[in-house]
Parts: structure tokens; C-alpha cells; sequence
């Protein structure tokens, strides 16, 4: 906890997965001032409960519905059951929620915005991504440009958004797949409401953590493959440039953070 009162949680969906998102994520909240806790979720049964203010849920491995029936996943949306509950019944304190790549899948299931079904094939690499007229209004991409690149590394996707639930809950979209050959684009990015927002990439993901995965030999192939020699080296050449992932890296979480700290200051203060 901050000595303003401020409290985080990462709740870690890795499973144990050796990964560069928890570091990149901690080294964010650290940079916004941000004292946290780190729970273990898939391979611990960790789930922090609703007294924190602030929570990151995590990116991960595999499918997004292997948890159904199994007691972390039970926690986890007993979780958004309270935090939900809580700023509706709130009219100053409030609960902020992130979602993450394999957290943002869950947010799909939860809040059943979309269908979620596993890729043709692997995603992965520097990616552009397109906002949506909401998406270009939003704090959360505010000093980025249309398209914004970012780290993208999924088996899933969530498409078909059900335009009734976004009406009823009043959710928006945010961002979209940018690909022009694509025949169903998936959900990049969704708004829920003022307190919790998700992106299906990975807002977190540095330079560093990308050259990682990159230099991964199955990771490699699988761009070469997919995209062939040159758009690998390409990519790797994205990673260096200050308007690409570095500038996503340094603009989505940090301004959901800051924007989140602003209205929890006029709380604590």
C-alpha cells in the first residue's frame, strides 16, 4: 500500500509458465508509484481479495475455458462478482480492473461480450491494431497513433461481439484487428465501464520482452512461417522504434494507472 492509501494486486494467470508480462508488470506499477501484491492464481489457487483498489490480470498459456470447474477460476469470478458489486452499490470508492491477453478471454466469458474460439493459427509478433471511434476518444490510448502497434502472442481470439450485451452493460469497443485479409477481426480492446478496461495484446510488453520471445526458435519459425523472413526482421526492427511498442508500453497502462490514482487520490486524500 502506498502512503496515500493506494493498494494493487497482479493477479498472475501464467500457470507457472516461464514469462517476461509479470516482470513488465511490476516494473509499470513500480513506475506509477504503485506498491502491490503478486498472487499466484492458476497453479496456487491465489485470488486477492475485493480491499484492493487496483487489479492486473495477467496474460497466460492455453485455453481460456481449462478453467471451468477448478477452484482458482471459481475465486476469480467470485472476485469480479464483488468488485462489480461494490462500485455499483459505491458512489466515490471504486475497484479498477485490467485484463490482459488470457484475461481478456475471461473477461469475454464473464461478461459474455463476444465468441471466443481458438485461431486458424498463432498470432504473434509487432502488430498493428486499429481504434474504433470509442477506442480514439479513450484515456487509455490517449498520445497514441491510429494504428497503434503492440505485442500480440495468442491461440484464441474473441469475435462476433454481441451488440445487445454491449448496450445493455454499456461497454465499448476499442480497438480491432487491423488486418485487411482477415474475414472475422477480432476484439482488441474493451472499455466495461469508467473502472475496468481490457486488451486482448500485450499493453506491458517492452522491447526486451519482445526480443525474448523472439529469438524463441519456435517463435521465430512461426513468424517465417506465417509471414515470412523478411517481416520477421522487420518486426524485430519495430522494436527499436520510439512510436511502436515502446511508446504502447509507455502510454496504456500508465494512463489507465494514472487516471485510476486521480479519482482514488480525491478518496484517500
Amino acid at each position: 500500500m502506498t502512503k496515500n492509501g493506494i493498494s494493487a494486486a497482479i493477479i498472475d494467470l501464467y500457470n507457472n509458465e516461464p514469462n517476461e508480462g509479470i516482470r513488465c508488470i511490476k516494473e509499470i506499477l513500480s513506475e506509477a508509484g504503485l506498491d502491490f501484491n503478486h498472487f499466484h492464481s492458476r497453479d496456487k489457487d491465489e485470488i486477492p481479495t475485493k480491499e484492493y483498489d487496483i487489479f492486473i490480470s495477467s496474460g497466460g498459456p492455453g485455453d481460456p475455458f481449462d478453467g471451468e470447474g477448478k477452484v482458482w477460476e471459481k475465486k476469480y469470478f467470485n472476485l469480479l462478482d464483488e468488485i462489480n458489486s461494490f462500485n455499483a452499490k459505491s458512489n466515490d470508492q471504486k475497484k479498477y480492473v485490467f485484463f490482459i491477453c488470457h484475461s481478456f478471454q475471461l473477461m469475454a466469458r464473464y461478461y459474455n461480450f463476444g465468441e471466443i474460439k481458438k485461431r486458424p493459427s498463432k498470432s504473434f509478433g509487432v502488430i498493428p491494431f486499429k481504434l474504433t471511434p470509442d477506442g480514439k476518444k479513450d484515456i487509455l490510448y490517449k498520445g497514441l497513433p491510429d494504428p497503434l502497434y503492440a505485442a500480440d502472442i495468442r491461440s484464441y481470439h474473441v469475435i462476433n461481439p454481441d451488440t445487445k450485451v454491449f448496450d445493455n452493460i454499456g461497454a465499448k469497443i476499442l480497438s480491432t484487428e487491423h488486418e485487411e485479409e482477415l474475414d472475422e477481426k477480432a476484439i482488441m480492446s474493451v472499455r466495461i465501464n469508467e473502472e475496468i478496461a481490457g486488451t486482448q495484446f500485450h499493453p506491458e510488453a517492452d522491447p526486451e520482452s519482445m526480443i525474448y520471445h523472439m529469438k524463441q526458435d519456435e517463435r521465430k519459425k512461426q513468424v517465417v512461417e506465417k509471414y515470412g523472413e523478411e517481416k520477421y526482421v522487420e518486426m524485430l526492427d519495430l522494436l527499436a522504434q520510439p512510436d511502436k511498442i515502446k511508446l504502447t508500453r509507455k502510454t496504456v497502462l500508465p494512463n489507465f494507472l494514472d487516471e485510476a490514482k486521480n479519482k482514488l487520490n480525491l478518496v484517500y486524500s
